[in-house]
């Protein structure tokens, strides 16, 4: 070996390698602090797992109004009014709701005996805690997606580390300053992505990783996970179609599809990614939609206005905007004459009709304030599109008619169905929710929340006779008849 190469062994790592090699190490601490009060204590009885839950609403609670001003700073402007209703509310809602039905879950559960094998014996399921959960979160509803995992993981009696998102280092702060008051490291551990600590954090070997954001970092993450054999509950996104029946009162669905368009500026997994509209109420919905945002958003930079998170994001939707309108798409922008302020990152609402396979936005999930429309004559054009795309997160019919919302429920395949609105069945705590295929795997939300964080272990409890003893080697004349009654019995 010449001395360069050899120089290149044997030079102390460089400040990158140092960093990255601090990040993991602090991480595996971590882990290493949780995995061992796991294993001190693997089985929280329902008191303390309450307790748990109590102390994650408690500080969520108590913390409010310092939680809502982080979530603005962080996104330059929030909605005081979006956090309230997609953060605050939903997730102390769903807490109590997980408690209202936490003795009920972990109740093991009888199963069927076969009597004529093993006669005296039961079969018993018992859900006990996977151990130290890895929860990998987005900047979009950041509390939302941190809080209601913690809960289903918490009621199934496990530890968690929960790593934030880089666009979320206001809350990221405030949540670690605080959660000393309410929990102590080895329940719950809190990490800001400082740049490098998602790559790492993926690495460890948790008992199961929940991850929300893109596919792309879906797939690292499911990659890295993959070498420990960790299981990963993907929640990811895509582009949701909205269908509007021509017998639907048209006003009525604009109006629903409009306010979740506008709600976080569009940035949402689940939004109305395009919607399709009956040829001959093409223009009347774009009216229609013209007057909603006339009324209920006549100004974007109002307060109640949500700014789109980051520089890059907001390019993104110019450039957006741009590839369609240079190559022929009719590009409406919903506030008139308003232009996008770029300094506060506010964008206006805006349709995109007459667009073609060759678009971005025909293509890309918007995640954000643009609409596309398209158009069709019949149910059947409807579905042979969409599923000629991957499958989406969510899907939205908008009809009366019984047999038409059976037709796109049984001939398209999404994560999750809002029948006549958009977005709110993920509000259900009742409901699982969760992706399919492109659009994630694996579900929370309601007792499946609860089993996704759970293992649910089969236990087989043998009788105090066993006639497992008549049909032993070698086989006699006895244990030929038996079997062979068996074979006909069973036959």
């Amino acid at each position: 070996m010449n001395q360069a190469v050899e120089a290149m062994h044997t030079d102390s790592p460089t400040p990158r390698q140092s960093t990255q090699t601090d990040i993991a190490n602090m991480l595996r601490a971590a882990f290493q602090k949780q995995r061992t009060a796991y294993l001190a204590d693997p089985i929280p009885d329902a008191t303390q797992r309450k307790q748990d839950l109590l102390a994650l609403k408690n500080m969520l609670i108590e913390n409010r109004e310092e939680i809502i001003d982080a979530i603005s700073r962080d996104y330059g402007n929030r909605s005081r009014h979006e956090s309230l209703f997609a953060e605050i509310i939903a997730v102390s809602d769903g807490i109590n709701d997980t408690i209202k039905h936490l003795k009920k879950w972990m109740k093991p559960q009888k199963r069927h005996v076969d009597v004529t094998l093993y006669p005296g014996a039961k079969n018993r399921v018992i859900p006990q805690p996977l151990g130290v959960i890895g929860i990998i979160v987005p900047w979009n509803f950041p509390v939302n997606l941190s809080f209601l995992p913690l809960a289903f993981a918490f009621a199934a009696g496990n530890r968690a580390m929960v790593k934030m998102s880089e666009n979320s280092i206001e809350l990221s702060r405030l949540l670690k300053e605080i959660s000393p008051r309410y929990f102590p490291e080895e329940k719950l551990t809190w990490l800001e992505e400082t740049g490098g600590v998602g790559i790492e954090f993926s690495q460890i070997p948790f008992d199961l990783i929940m991850f929300t954001g893109s596919g792309q970092t879906g797939r690292a993450v499911m990659a890295s996970a993959a070498k420990n054999l960790t299981p990963v509950v993907l929640e990811l996104g895509g582009k949701c179609p909205a269908i509007i029946d021509p017998e639907y009162p048209l006003a009525t669905a604009v109006e629903r599809i409009m306010f979740v368009k506008q709600f976080n500026a569009g940035q949402i997994c689940t939004n109305v990614d395009y919607v399709f509209v009956e040829e001959s109420q093409k223009t009347e919905f774009v009216e229609l939609a013209k007057q909603y945002v006339k009324r209920h958003c006549p100004d974007i930079n109002h307060p109640d206005y949500t700014s789109i998170i980051d520089d890059r994001s907001y390019q993104r939707l110019e450039e957006t905007l741009e590839d369609a309108r240079s190559k022929g798409a009719t590009v409406i922008n919903l506030s008139g004459d308003q232009p996008g302020n770029r300094d506060a990152r506010k964008f206006p609402m805006h349709v995109v009709m007459d667009t073609t396979a060759n678009m971005v936005i025909r293509n890309r999930e918007t995640f954000g304030p643009l609409l596309m429309v398209l158009t069709y004559k019949g149910p059947e054009e409807v579905v042979k599109y969409i599923n000629g795309q991957d499958r989406p997160l969510a899907l939205y019919p908008f009809t009366k008619n019984k047999d038409l919302q059976s037709l796109y429920i049984d001939r398209i395949m999404s994560g999750g169905v809002t029948v006549n609105d958009a977005l709110f069945h993920v509000a259900q705590h009742d409901l699982p929710f969760g992706g399919v295929g492109a659009s994630g795997m694996g579900h929370y939300h309601g007792y499946e929340g609860f089993v996704t964080f759970s293992k649910l272990r089969p236990i087989f409890y043998q009788a105090g006779f066993s006639a497992m003893k008549y049909l032993r080697p070698p086989y006699g004349a006895f244990a030929t008849k038996v079997y062979n009654l068996l074979v006909k019995m069973k036959g």
